[in-house]
């Protein structure tokens, strides 16, 4: 049967709704999903990640022949994959011969610029799945003089409607609650179970698959759980909402040594390739909270990070690419250590993060931001190795969300486009936020000696270092005049130990 279009999905597309699939004619159509090496391969990729990708393109696939929908499926293996899109699109169109080839904005520019060289003609279609569109996004930001999270979050609720009364006024009469979402995690706390999916015959043959393609790649690929499915994934958002959406809100800031999910959702990687809707996630929340099964500011802070802060970092990067990718507002240098992906260093909050990213190919927001990316910040790391770093290790890691939380929120690698100021801290943040510090190797209420915490006296030089770019910051102030304060022989003490500190990670990174 001839065929009339040829209609691309990539692999963070799995949305029936998605836009390349509006017009479908089962019958005259072809959707075609291609596994490829390029995009297993641009980045040292978490195995898990991989093995979730191609589980769930293979369950996408199998859900929508079973529609009667044509699908050319391009497996890895294939011996006849070329092993790119562009490839398998041209093979694809010189072998079908469609009238047209239809696809939808990828999340990457990278995939963008390769997607114009697919074939003549393309038509490339906006990506609905957001509720604000790039060219909405430009607009709202066109005129300001900066770009900030809680002016575009308050325009994102009155769009949606979300926990708005019916005067137009946000619920409770604020519109953030996130001063009540820090709290440390009381020591007896019990942690609800992890939601998890046993895999099937078909996430199996992948597992497999990855062992056997990428036998020395990145992470772990046992105790796979993800869900691979939307009705999958719709399972997980219930057993959310049910077991850890009610002490979200207290405690999503906080972190405890081998306990990688808290009260946190792991929903984005579902949510990134396009099994799970924002909108509709966000609509069963606030519904758990106006049935009175959750409180509002658990309600509150989570909508907030899907409808706020994920559409927010989305239109940041399409607005600022392809310059964004080499901002580097603070001269950072350093190559990345190795133990970011050994977790081979005595530094336990690191340790921790590093083993359970291996692991599980997840860490919530405030163990990428506040430990991980701190030490980023702090050591002056390179942005372009911490950015493919974060990209490679996270499940739900794809550029457009990555980039502006990794160069923007967490080393302020962007002058301060994302991040109203340079999220650093000591590991007086670490410690009370967390447990890690009670188990670690160095004394987290020393700064000077061969015991002492390195954060300690990385955040004081790192504030030396830029005190006349942060002096300007109203956020920073107080810390520059407290280091402008400070006893002179305890200034060059610290400054020493931190020295001491990057001069052995210098003599740790590999040469070249």
């Amino acid at each position: 049967m001839p065929t009339e279009t040829l209609r691309v999905v990539l692999g963070d597309q799995l949305s029936e709704q998605i836009a390349a699939l509006s017009d479908l004619n089962p019958e005259r159509d072809v959707v075609l999903l291609a596994e490829v090496m390029g995009e297993c391969t641009y980045v040292p990729h978490h195995r898990k990640k991989i093995a979730l990708v191609l589980s769930a393109m293979r369950h996408f696939a199998q859900t929508l022949q079973a529609r009667g929908v044509r699908v050319r499926y391009v497996r890895l293996d294939d011996p006849a994959n070329t092993q790119t899109l562009a490839g398998e699109v041209k093979r694809a169109v010189a072998e079908l011969k469609p009238a047209q080839v239809v696809t939808t904005e990828p999340g990457e520019w990278r995939v963008q610029q390769s997607m114009r060289t697919w074939t003549s003609g393309i038509e490339i279609r906006p990506d609905r799945r957001f509720i604000c569109s790039i060219a909405d996004f430009r607009r709202w930001a066109t005129g300001r003089a900066s770009l900030r999270l809680e002016f575009f979050y308050r325009e994102m609720r009155r769009r949606t409607g979300l926990l708005m009364t019916t005067d137009g006024e946000p619920e409770g009469g604020r519109w953030n609650f996130d001063p009540e979402n820090r709290k440390r995690l009381p020591a007896r706390s019990v942690i609800p179970p992890r939601f998890g999916i046993e895999p099937d015959a078909t996430t199996r043959a992948v597992l497999d698959l990855v062992r056997a393609r990428f036998p020395n790649g990145f992470g772990d690929l046992d105790g796979f759980r993800f869900p691979v499915t939307a009705a999958e994934a719709a399972q997980a958002l219930t057993d959310f909402i049910a077991h850890r959406l009610p002490g979200f809100g207290d405690w999503q800031d906080a972190m405890r040594r081998d306990e990688p999910v808290l009260f946190h959702a792991l929903l984005s990687p579902a949510l990134n390739i396009g099994l799970l809707d924002p909108l509709e996630i966000c609509k069963a929340v606030e519904a758990a909270w106006r049935a009175g099964q959750v409180p509002l500011n658990a309600a509150e802070g989570f909508i907030r990070q899907v409808i706020g802060w994920r559409e927010f970092v989305r239109g940041v990067y399409w607005l600022r690419v392809p310059r964004y990718r080499k901002l580097n507002a603070l001269n950072a240098t350093r190559s990345l250590p190795d133990f970011y992906w050994s977790a081979d260093t005595k530094m336990e909050c690191i340790r921790q993060v590093v083993t359970q990213t291996r692991r599980e190919a997840y860490a919530h927001h405030i163990q990428r931001l506040m430990v991980t990316g701190n030490f980023a910040l702090l050591a002056g790391l390179h942005p372009d190795a911490v950015d493919e770093w974060y990209l490679s290790v996270y499940a739900d890691a794809y550029e457009w969300v990555e980039m502006p939380n990794t160069r923007g929120m967490a080393l302020f690698a962007d002058g301060g486009v994302v991040g109203s100021k340079p999220y650093a801290a000591s590991g007086a943040y670490i410690n009370r936020m967390s447990d890690y510090c009670g188990a670690c190797a160095y004394d987290v209420t020393q700064s000077i000696g061969p015991g002492a915490c390195p954060f300690n006296a990385l955040y004081w030089d790192f504030i030396a270092r830029h005190a006349d770019l942060l002096e300007g910051n109203p956020r920073m102030a107080m810390p520059v005049r407290s280091w402008r304060k400070m006893d002179a022989g305890r200034q060059a003490a610290l400054r020493a130990q931190a020295a001491s500190f990057l001069s052995e990670l210098d003599m740790s990174l590999p040469s070249g």
